[in-house]
């Protein structure tokens, strides 16, 4: 009995675990079918397979969808993906219905283990306890800082793509993304592709300007534009993010139909055309690096040898169908440049072959930009460059010329020596420096040598010969550049070269299209994914823009709209006086654009436009007369404004008293310490207005006075701009008071002031108003129109 319950004790330990064992099995219920998931049949292609996964990923992302199993069936679509869209998970697949989840006994899985139906995930156990540093040593190669990113990311996001991951010290979920990120990073490091890691811990401020607000997160930068990471962190997604990072159009695909117009646009583009000869059916994300870093000096294509459409173009150029071949096309479309065949091609092989092609072997200047790089600046002597510029048309009496220069050019061993050539036609102000016979509307093609000595535009240069593609040209312009290599002084003339004109500044509005759809394409679908915090530097901008112009754009349209109701004005009774010696004042800071001054009326018409709804910053100086002295103070007025006029901010009017008595007595009113009026003088006289000169500011609602002063033998006469001044001052504009013993005897000078002389100082107050310490009075408000009526 002892023995028999020591045997049967083990054996119900093992049937209790097999049941457990039995169960977890049966547990996992019946294996992920992907092509059921994704709703594709088994003989889908990847685009279709691609397709339906960002359909299906929109539906089912977890930031949009809310119902329970959205998650759950993200992740699976997800899975579904990553297994189809490899070939060697999907091939394996098809033959085992094996998926990761799903290996043998022993086999390793992506993120874990599968023994009998345990799965045993490795991140689990992997804590970020003490792990800091581990992590901090892989990624510190790639650590960005604010003005790192600033300063160098941002300017090289115009030559090849980054990607950058936003991490934090005591991230769990940045744990599982790490052996992915590390693959990845090892594998788009070696194909160009910049990396960069931001701590958010210590770059907060780098995090914020990114826009990313939660950890992990991943995101491309090209161009200088942000681009988020919103699908599972795969190694497949991973590259294909980048790929779509690129824009679209960087390379043509090429044919027996279409490879004689590919190459043949070498001189509309001035640029070296390169074709890549290869048997796989899409293009490498190698390749295409490699054109958006060369997109400014070449043009680049993919033949597929695969197809039969192109075997014409393999069998022309005796193609090797073994390894992939690149070749170099220049002004020749029959025969290239250079060629590089290999298997297996590294990025520095590729980089160092479009280096040495980057131009033609005669290049037109088109814009600064090229002229510097062909023609660099001396730096050194022993570094000297020369240019050998041909001057020519694009007429086809010009063509032979132009065939024999790039004849000779082709001969050229010197690497001191560059050829290129301009057309006259776009290139005006450049040819007319080196030209001269300045007389003709046209040159004739002509050779001139020259060397760039700073980069303000100072070049020291030579005219060679009229060219006309002769033997004698070729050997006169070969004797020239014998001599210049013993002698560089024969380069005797010296000029400043003008910047060049950019002729492909048309093409920049179809380069803004382009990039318009692939900006707009982009945030549409980060509208689709991205939470409402990430979307909130959108809307802002969004919404910051149209506030802009609804305040500026419509408001503006909404006031000339009303203003144009008014009454049309009537022809301006304005004044040209005819140009007088300029007066004293000479503060202007631009010299006057007309012979005349420009005065016009202050009426009931002008009144709003002149006055009322003057610009901010924009003054009215109007000149205050009667219809006797209407002629003389005009002339006086506009000898006194005529230095001013180049300002374009100052307009000149007048207004006639003898209409417009009382709108003048109003506004004065509002402003009485600008007049220093005594109480009898205003109860018992009419006030004399006449050459008062009023400084309008319309926008402030302020006005600077004028007041004429005598300038005869009264010593103790002091400037308008003095009086204005001096609150507590005696001056009268005229004497009107009836007790003789309170006139003094400057206002007894003021009453017999002769009218032509009222203006003597107006010069230098226009001077102190144009460097603004003339005093300022302020009034509430512009007298109404209802003021300005015709005086009885």
């Amino acid at each position: 009995m002892m023995a028999g319950s020591k045997m049967s004790a083990p054996l119900a330990l093992v049937l209790v675990l097999s049941v457990l064992l039995t169960g977890v099995v049966h547990a996992a219920g019946p294996e992920m079918d992907p092509y059921k998931i994704l709703g594709v049949t088994r003989s889908a292609s990847q685009a279709e397979i691609k397709k339906v996964y960002k359909r299906l990923a929109k539906e089912w992302h977890p930031d949009k969808n809310k119902s329970p199993g959205a998650e759950d069936m993200f992740i699976k679509i997800t899975k579904s993906y990553e297994i189809l869209s490899s070939e060697d998970k999907r091939a394996n697949y098809d033959r085992y219905g094996q998926t990761d989840d799903t290996q043998p006994y022993g086999g390793n899985g992506r993120y874990g283990q599968r023994q009998e139906g345990f799965y045993f995930d490795e991140s689990f156990f992997n804590f970020p306890f003490n792990s800091k540093n581990q992590r901090d040593f892989a990624d510190s190669k790639y650590t960005l800082h604010f003005n790192q990113y600033v300063n160098e990311v941002v300017p090289d996001s115009y030559k090849r793509p980054y990607l950058i991951k936003i991490t934090s010290d005591w991230c769990f979920s940045c744990i599982h993304i790490e052996p992915v990120w590390k693959e990845v990073v090892q594998e788009m490091e070696t194909l160009g592709v910049g990396i960069g890691v931001v701590d958010v811990g210590y770059e907060r401020r780098l995090a914020n300007h990114l826009g990313a607000h939660r950890t992990p997160s991943i995101l491309g930068v090209i161009n200088g534009k942000v681009t988020f990471f919103h699908y599972a962190v795969a190694k497949e997604h991973l590259r294909q993010f980048v790929e779509d990072l690129l824009p679209q159009r960087l390379v043509e695909w090429v044919t027996d139909k279409n490879y004689l117009q590919f190459l043949s646009s070498w001189h509309e583009l001035n640029k070296p055309h390169v074709l890549l000869f290869d048997q796989v059916p899409v293009v490498s994300l190698l390749y295409k690096l490699t054109a958006f870093a060369y997109k400014d000096y070449l043009q680049f294509g993919y033949v597929d040898q695969g197809l039969s459409e192109t075997a014409d173009l393999q069998k022309q150029f005796n193609i090797n169908t073994y390894a992939p071949t690149m070749l170099v096309f220049k002004e020749s479309i029959e025969k290239p440049a250079d060629i590089i065949q290999a298997k297996g091609m590294k990025k520095q092989i590729i980089d160092e072959f479009m280096s040495n092609n980057r131009f033609l072997l005669v290049p037109r200047l088109v814009n600064q930009k090229l002229f510097d790089e062909l023609c660099p600046v001396k730096q050194f002597h022993r570094r000297r460059k020369y240019c050998v510029l041909l001057i020519t048309g694009d007429e086809e009496t010009f063509s032979f010329g132009n065939q024999a220069f790039l004849s000779f050019a082709s001969t050229n061993s010197k690497e001191v020596v560059r050829f290129s050539y301009v057309y006259q036609r776009l290139q005006q102000p450049l040819c007319d420096v080196f030209m001269q016979n300045k007389d003709t509307a046209e040159y004739p093609a002509q050779v001139v040598i020259l060397e760039r000595r700073n980069a303000a535009g100072k070049a020291l240069f030579k005219p060679v010969t009229v060219w006309n593609g002769s033997d004698d040209d070729k050997q006169c312009l070969l004797e020239e550049l014998e001599r210049l290599q013993k002698d560089p002084s024969i380069l005797v003339h010296d000029a400043m070269l003008p910047e060049l004109n950019n002729e492909f500044a048309s093409m920049f509005v179809i380069r803004w299209i382009y990039a318009s759809y692939d900006y707009l394409s982009e945030v549409i679908d980060d509208i689709l994914h991205n939470n409402w915090r990430e979307m909130m530097p959108l809307l802002s901008l969004i919404f910051s823009a149209l506030f802009i112009l609804f305040g500026t754009v419509v408001v503006q349209a909404l006031s000339d709209s009303s203003e144009d109701k008014q009454t049309k004005p009537k022809a301006k009774d304005g004044t040209k006086s005819e140009n007088g010696s300029p007066g004293n004042g000479s503060a202007s800071s631009r010299p006057p654009k007309k012979n005349f001054v420009e005065v016009t009326e202050l009426t009931d018409i002008t009144y709003m436009s002149n006055l009322v709804k003057l610009r901010p910053g924009h003054m009215n100086i109007v000149l205050v007369l009667t219809d006797a002295s209407k002629n003389i103070l005009l002339s006086k007025y506009a000898k006194e404004v005529y230095s001013f006029t180049g300002s374009l901010t100052l307009h000149f009017s007048f207004l006639n008293i003898d209409k417009h008595g009382e709108w003048m007595d109003t506004l004065l009113e509002y402003a009485q310490d600008a007049m220093q009026i005594d109480e009898d003088d205003v109860g018992n006289h009419k006030m004399d207005y006449t050459g008062y000169v009023l400084a309008l500011n319309g926008h402030k609602k302020y006005l600077c006075l004028f007041k004429p002063v005598y300038t005869g033998e009264d010593i103790d006469s002091k400037s308008s701009e003095d009086e204005g001044a001096s609150s507590g001052g005696s001056s009268r504009s005229s004497s009107r008071d009836d007790n003789p013993p309170r006139r003094s005897k400057r206002s007894r000078s003021l009453s017999t002031l002769q009218i032509h002389h009222k203006l003597d100082r107006l010069g230098l107050w226009m001077e102190r108003l144009m460097e603004g310490t003339l005093p300022r009075y302020y009034i509430p408000t512009w007298p109404g129109l209802d003021k300005i009526t015709t005086s009885k």
